[in-house]
């Protein structure tokens, strides 16, 4: 078994009760009978016994012959705490891909329903095979392999499609034309820092605007020349537009509270990391840590919606006891926990294992955290435009310290309707790169 990077946070290796670096520890040698489907089943529940964060409310007694694959068995003993969506089973090589090197196999997309059967493209990934097939934010996906969205959703539902590895798009353009498109999937490349710039406003002030698409390793580097531009502009406020973001690497995150940190007083707390009651001897304190290019931060405007989660929550509920945070868009998805990473054969089980919680003590957002201002992710606006009502909403919070007085409200515009997999386990947030919604 091999444990590796956790919500996912690294360094923390149960094996041995130790602490460890970010490297995983080697994996032992596994047996033909551990890797049969009876040796993966009786692994995850093992495992789940040990480290699921509910492990409490898992049943006494398990029949592992009575479910078919160790994710059908995952499936069952997640069902036993209804806040847990985001327990799930990876191959292992597809896991260390994405979040080693910002890669997956996919098409390169992310959607949302404007309403029952309006499905359009919220994001497409510059290097993808969407991209490469002409789609656009904002469009419209009028079929799906010569099927109507709604004739779809009335079955299957749409991430049943998503998961094929070819399929014919029909897409309506804004001006009504329509094109057909068979896309097959491919390796999609994702930039984890799709823009970031300096914002000078009238009267002197100038603001930092960063996009931060996950929290994965690759973004680093762009982080750390992000706020290398914006410490030399004297930037104080920050809006940071985390809207499609499901979150990633604890590690990262940490790094991203850190520039975020510059002005806080040594050995002050970032986050508490909590295990289960049999774990506890885990638990750690993150302290913010100085680093080149860290902010003397006053103002943290996020911009949100219902894509917003996990890490990105992370980060913005731990620096609301040390700067003035707002949230703009919509509330976020509800993510207060994370997961460790255990392989085994040629997957890895990443079970929900951990809470969260600021040097406040405040965590457990399972209904998200709420917008501040409302405002609508305008899929006809580019991400950071001027134009776009996140931005206005954004800059009249830092100029004026009010919303607009037009800002639109949300409600209904965010969230992706029920997600109609056979398991509902494998929606979970980070997997909108993978086409999930």
């Amino acid at each position: 078994m091999r444990i590796s990077a956790l919500f996912i946070l690294s360094g923390l290796l149960l094996q041995g009760g130790c602490t460890g670096d970010a490297r995983p520890v080697s994996p032992p040698p596994v047996s033909a009978d551990a890797c049969s489907i009876d040796g993966q089943k009786q692994f995850v529940l093992d495992r789940m016994r040990e480290v699921y964060f509910w492990n409490d409310l898992l049943p006494g007694s398990v029949d592992i012959g009575a479910y078919p694959t160790p994710e059908a068995l995952l499936e069952y003993l997640t069902s036993f705490q209804p806040l847990d969506n985001f327990s799930y089973i990876d191959l292992a090589a597809s896991d260390a891909q994405f979040f080693g090197e910002g890669r997956y196999e996919g098409f390169g997309f992310s959607t949302r329903f404007e309403s029952a059967d309006d499905l359009r493209f919220t994001r497409v990934f510059a290097s993808s095979p969407a991209n490469a097939a002409g789609f656009v934010r904002g469009q419209r996906i009028i079929a799906l392999n010569g099927r109507s969205i709604a004739d779809i959703e009335a079955n299957e539902g749409v991430g049943a499609v998503f998961s094929l590895p070819s399929v014919e798009f029909t897409i309506r353009r804004p001006d009504d034309s329509e094109f057909t498109t068979t896309v097959d999937k491919g390796i999609v490349t994702i930039d984890p820092v799709p823009q970031y710039r300096v914002i000078d406003r009238p009267g002197g002030a100038s603001y930092g605007y960063l996009e931060l698409a996950t929290f994965i390793s690759t973004a680093d580097a762009e982080v750390a020349a992000a706020f290398d531009l914006f410490r030399q502009a004297n930037v104080s406020d920050l809006i940071i537009d985390l809207r499609y973001n499901g979150g990633g690497l604890v590690v990262t995150t940490e790094l991203l509270g850190d520039y975020l940190g510059g002005g806080v007083p040594p050995d002050t707390i970032f986050s508490h990391t909590l295990f289960n009651e049999d774990n506890a001897f885990f638990n750690r304190i993150e302290f913010f840590e100085a680093v080149a290019g860290s902010l003397n931060l006053s103002r943290m405007v996020v911009i949100a919606t219902a894509g917003t989660a996990s890490a990105s929550e992370l980060v913005t509920n731990a620096m609301i006891p040390h700067a003035d945070v707002s949230i703009v868009g919509a509330n976020t998805l509800g993510k207060p926990v994370g997961q460790l990473g255990l392989e085994f054969c040629d997957k890895i089980l990443r079970p929900t294992a951990f809470e969260t919680i600021n040097s406040n003590g405040d965590g457990r957002y399972f209904d998200g955290l709420p917008a501040d201002c409302p405002a609508a992710d305008d899929l006809a606006m580019p991400i950071g435009a001027d134009e776009d009502p996140n931005m206005i909403a954004a800059l009249s919070l830092l100029d004026t310290g009010a919303c607009p007085v037009r800002a639109a409200p949300a409600e209904g515009l965010q969230k992706p309707p029920a997600p109609r997999p056979a398991s509902p386990r494998q929606a979970t947030p980070w997997r909108q790169y993978a086409d999930a919604w």
